[in-house]
């Protein structure tokens, strides 16, 4: 079957030029001599009303220009209709491209989606709330609220912003259930992650692999800033994985499941795939195994 291809491009999201990028995709798209269509983003993030474009005209593949908070919108919307997403990342973090090996440079994002290979990964929910990489208690959560009211997007702003929480958060009271193991932590912020990473090629959960059917969970207690700099974030970069009963000693607790209920009891912030969220008191994260198609090197 001929491929189809329809691009959607965020007009804000990142720092990069957009203009640019709508010329090179044209160009690239009709040398491949591929059926495409650019449409823009939008802001209600509902894809729907593209379901029957999908079955009418036989679209193949739906290629996301933009970031992590993007493509978790689309592939929400749209994942159901068995279509193949693209990423060309344009956005502040792009974790989901980067575990992916998907480059930011947009003539080598587009080769991939010209000659790679559909391959499946996970998805998880959150209450009732997709993700497609990474759902975040706590600092990281905090950083994102923070990061979402600034004027400047990039990689500065978004250092700035980290820095200045980092040296100011507090830690959260939770109760954890997994794995058959209930605890409490007071803890500086959790990860759930299925990508390896925040974005911006910084690491989080080291042994995450995006089609495992299982959710890396990074607990990093709340200890004094001078050892969670120095020392903590060493342990992580490490990954050594362990059962929970194993770590809970540790000021890093890292393990893996497929489900995990949280209860958070202090109101942490929250956020999904970069995009902040409202707390709520109780988390039920359940992983969606092999949910999506996304287009990989070869």
């Amino acid at each position: 079957m001929a491929r189809k291809l329809i691009y959607l491009i965020n007009p804000i999201s990142g720092i990069r030029e957009k203009n640019s990028l709508k010329g090179t995709i044209e160009s690239k798209t009709k040398i491949a001599k591929l059926s495409y269509e650019i449409l823009p983003t939008l802001a209600s993030g509902d894809y729907r009303f593209l379901e029957q474009k999908i079955t009418e005209e036989k679209i193949t593949d739906i290629v996301i220009c933009g970031g992590d908070g993007s493509v978790n919108q689309v592939v929400h919307s749209l994942a159901h209709t068995k279509v193949n997403f693209g990423i060309i990342p344009m956005g502040s973090g792009n974790g989901l491209a980067l575990a992916a090996g998907i480059p930011k440079a947009i003539d080598k994002a587009l080769d991939i989606i010209f000659t790679g290979e559909p391959k499946e990964i996970d998805g998880f929910m959150v209450n009732n709330q997709f993700a497609c990489m990474l759902c975040g208690l706590g600092l990281d959560a905090l950083v994102a609220h923070e990061f979402a009211l600034q004027p400047k997007r990039g990689l500065g702003t978004y250092a700035s912003v980290t820095t200045k929480k980092f040296f100011t958060s507090k830690g959260y009271a939770f109760t954890i259930n997994a794995n058959k193991i209930s605890f409490d932590a007071v803890a500086s912020f959790i990860s759930i992650a299925n990508s390896n990473q925040f974005g911006n090629n910084f690491t989080i959960a080291p042994q995450a692999l995006l089609a495992d059917g299982l959710l890396d969970i990074v607990i990093v207690k709340n200890v004094a800033k001078p050892f969670l700099l120095f020392n903590v974030f060493k342990q992580i970069l490490a990954g050594r994985l362990k059962k929970v009963e194993n770590s809970l000693n540790s000021p890093v607790i890292y393990f893996q499941t497929d489900e995990i209920s949280i209860k958070n009891t202090d109101d942490a912030p929250m956020h999904i795939d970069g995009e902040p969220k409202e707390s709520v008191k109780s988390l039920k994260v359940k992983v969606l195994p092999k949910y999506f198609k996304l287009l990989q090197l070869a």
